[in-house]
């Protein structure tokens, strides 16, 4: 009796066990199925916002009204494309050229709906005063009467209220950039002194000079009666009268000949000699140089001046201020892309590659098929330039000053290390993540298993 109780004990232990596992498996099983389901939707479009009836795509995270794209100004706005390609009718609505003016139409309406959002973001904002006011002064510079503003509007196919809107984005992409490059840190000391020290020979450095006064003429013989004359008197006052007798040269004969700061990197032959060969104080010449000949007396010699950090701070701070600013518009420009791409969704026909949902090859579509053509029939003229991966920043080393840091090492997995003649490291495993890095996420297990 106590035997069998122990064994159907065991037994009702092994069922509860084998039910424990059966459970967890299912409980496994449905979490799989959820995850497979999300991913469904996700790659299929399920859970996007429906694009409103009326129109043909709507940007997120915009206020009102302003993040959605009617047919109505998109029609509009082909027959402005129509109009700017001098086109004599709109073609074909499904034809290759409407498909064209339809895509550069629907891409110009998405930019200039996030631009009008990122100035929201960034609460930057121009008053109708500023928008008339600049609209008057492009009316002004442009069309020399109210009648030839009224033909552009009618060639082109605007509205005032379309002119006014491309005045009013004007404004707000040019506060948009001055907001995003004051936000730029100054150079810092350290980055301005390295700046001088780099380039005190090439930028901050005068080169060895000379100061002259010359007598220019085509005519050789005047200039030789210019020379007997200055024999008998070289003082500056008389080289300003024989100066403004003999020499062809304005610039240089309202200032009694005088030439300053003359190097060698801009003079050659027998002139060069004439000038850095010649005492102060002595006549050299004539002395041909292309078309003219040329008396020359060398006055002053300026010896070679490297200029101080003080002297020049406020120059290199400009240089470095504009080259970080330029860098954080330029970061600004591609996170600026990304961003609006991913809060716009457009409606089925009318989806391009602005869109979060547009589905392509991984190929530009502007780039010819021949491009990516093992032997094409006719060889593409020109194809886009092979992306670089960014490597990844060495981390800490990112600041405001250096955005993109110091470029991380990256050691290759052993079985590319072996295909490039190097030597893995001892104990590698093929495939695996490399020291300090988490191993890839193993598949999860098939049900049975």
């Amino acid at each position: 009796m106590g035997a069998k109780a122990g064994q159907r004990g065991a037994s009702r232990g092994r069922s509860d066990k084998s039910a424990g596992r059966q459970r967890l498996a299912l409980i496994v099983f449905g979490a799989l199925l959820v995850l497979l389901f999300v991913g469904f939707a996700v790659a299929q479009g399920i859970g996007s916002p429906s694009v409103p009836s009326g129109d043909v795509a709507i940007v997120q995270e915009i206020p009102g009204d302003a993040g959605r794209v009617s047919k109505e100004d998109l029609d509009r706005a082909i027959l402005q494309q129509v109009a700017e390609g001098k086109l004599k009718k709109t073609p074909e609505p499904g034809s290759d050229k409407y498909e064209e003016l339809k895509e550069a139409a629907l891409g110009e309406m998405l930019e200039r709906t996030w631009i009008f959002g990122q100035a929201e973001e960034l609460d930057v904002s121009v008053t109708d005063k500023q928008v008339e006011d600049e609209l008057a002064t492009i009316k002004k510079s442009n069309f020399g009467t109210p009648g030839a503003y009224q033909k552009f509007l009618k060639e082109s196919k605007f509205t005032e209220e379309d002119v006014i809107e491309r005045v009013r984005l004007q404004l707000l992409s040019t506060k948009v950039q001055e907001a995003v490059t004051a936000s730029a840190p100054p150079p810092s000391e350290a980055e301005i002194e390295n700046y001088y020290n780099e380039n005190k020979q090439s930028q901050f450095t005068e080169k060895e000079s000379r100061d002259v006064r010359v007598v220019i003429n085509k005519d050789k013989s005047k200039v030789e009666a210019a020379k007997k004359a200055l024999e008998q008197d070289s003082s500056p006052a008389n080289w300003k009268t024989v100066a403004k007798q003999y020499s062809i040269d304005p610039t240089s004969k309202a200032k009694g000949g005088l030439q300053e700061g003359i190097s060698e990197e801009f003079v050659k032959g027998p002139l060069k000699a004439a000038i850095f060969d010649t005492p102060t104080g002595q006549l050299a010449g004539p002395v041909k140089f292309e078309q003219n000949w040329i008396l020359i007396e060398v006055v002053k010699l300026n010896p070679e001046k490297i200029k101080s950090l003080a002297e020049v701070k406020a120059q290199i701070t400009s240089t470095l201020g504009q080259e970080t600013q330029q860098e954080f518009f330029s970061e600004f420009v591609n996170e600026f892309r990304t961003k609006w791409e991913q809060r716009t969704y457009c409606a089925d026909g009318y989806v391009i590659e602005r869109c979060s949902n547009f589905v392509g090859d991984g190929r530009p579509a502007n780039a010819p098929p021949a491009c990516y053509e093992a032997d094409p029939e006719t060889p593409a003229t020109q194809c886009p330039a092979p992306v670089t991966p960014t490597s990844p920043a060495l981390p800490g080393s990112v600041t405001t000053a250096k955005p993109k840091g110091d470029p991380h090492p990256q050691r290759p997995l052993p079985e590319v290390a072996a295909e490039q003649g190097e030597e893995a490291p001892a104990g590698a495993v093929p495939g695996a993540a490399p020291e300090g890095e988490a191993p890839p996420e193993a598949p999860p297990a098939e049900a049975g298993e």
